[in-house]
């Protein structure tokens, strides 16, 4: 009888949409599946000139990147995005989610493509990351943008609190109801209205796949989201630091210290976004990334005022 109660909430999960609705489905990527350290992952590769590599954050997938990935090709240049391992439809190995692992993971699939350098773009766990790169291997990274990054800390939802707490963590996750997903997601907006159903569709059907759970309380117990703290002193390659100002995930605070710790860096407040600054506010964030692109960083950061809340963490 102990399980009984799963198989009633099974009952009651609607299915997750089918593959050849998911992205990048209707757009003019394709995606192909590519080995990289023993791990098969699910991979967009388009466009030529100047690598931009983009990696998404905790419980996301390829398809955070939506909004962003046309204007970058168009500009003329390359652009790669993937689903991390143990997340959107890659494999999900039982190992391999600390800080260390995915840095090199990130590295791995920069050599499977041939990529000697590249400008990484991150977002929320996937701008520790990013950053991590750049700290470790600095002639492997040309350029770097974080959004909502982690890495001074982050305020974690109580949904994925419950997913390391729990016993039966490779389930618990997979039986998870479509409005708790969308309770999450609607979390890192500013303007939750900004969400259509077809958001929450995309951000649902990886949650059912096997291995989620166990990707996410494996995450949550061995990443270290506030690692990133005193280590970046001597990164030297110009970053760009595009921060929501209403990000309830990791506030601004955390970003300006962030900023406040790299030597080439400007700072950018996005007053009406929240965490997903690069969903919500995608206009403004792709105008960010193109100037950032073509010109570098800026000789002062642009909201200098903002420096001081990093003495306030």
């Amino acid at each position: 009888m102990r399980w009984s109660w799963l198989v009633l909430i099974a009952a009651c999960v609607p299915g997750a949409i089918p593959p050849a609705a998911r992205y990048p489905a209707g757009t003019r990527f394709t995606t192909r599946s590519v080995l990289v350290l023993g791990t098969r992952i699910r991979l967009i590769d388009a466009g030529t000139g100047t690598p931009v590599v983009f990696v998404h954050g905790i419980g996301e997938s390829m398809y955070a990147w939506r909004k962003n990935l046309e204007p970058v090709v168009d500009a003329g240049y390359r652009v790669v995005a993937f689903d991390l391992p143990g997340f959107g439809f890659s494999e999900k190995p039982d190992s391999g989610y600390s800080n260390e692992a995915y840095r090199r993971f990130v590295l791995g699939v920069m050599d499977a493509l041939g990529l000697p350098d590249a400008v990484l773009v991150g977002h929320s766990m996937g701008g520790e990351i990013a950053a991590d790169v750049a700290r470790s291997s600095p002639g492997r990274v040309r350029g770097l943008v974080l959004i909502d990054a982690a890495g001074m800390g982050i305020r974690v939802p109580l949904l994925l609190r419950f997913a390391s707490w729990v016993p039966i963590e490779r389930v618990a996750l997979a039986l998870t109801p479509r409005w708790a997903v969308a309770l999450a997601l609607r979390s890192t907006y500013a303007d939750p209205a900004l969400i259509e159903p077809g958001d929450i569709d995309q951000y649902y059907a990886p949650v059912l796949e096997p291995g989620f759970g166990h990707a996410v309380s494996q995450v949550l117990e061995h990443f270290r989201f506030d690692a990133l703290r005193g280590q970046l002193a001597g990164v030297q390659t110009s970053t760009l630091v595009v921060w929501g100002g209403r990000d309830r995930w990791i506030p601004p605070a955390f970003g300006a210290r962030l900023a406040s710790e790299l030597p080439r860096c400007a700072f950018v407040v996005i007053p009406t976004a929240g965490h997903a600054a690069q969903e919500e506010a995608w206009g403004r964030v792709n105008d960010l990334l193109l100037s950032f692109l073509k010109q570098g960083v800026p000789e002062a950061p642009a909201d200098v005022a903002l420096a001081g809340l990093a003495q306030s963490r």
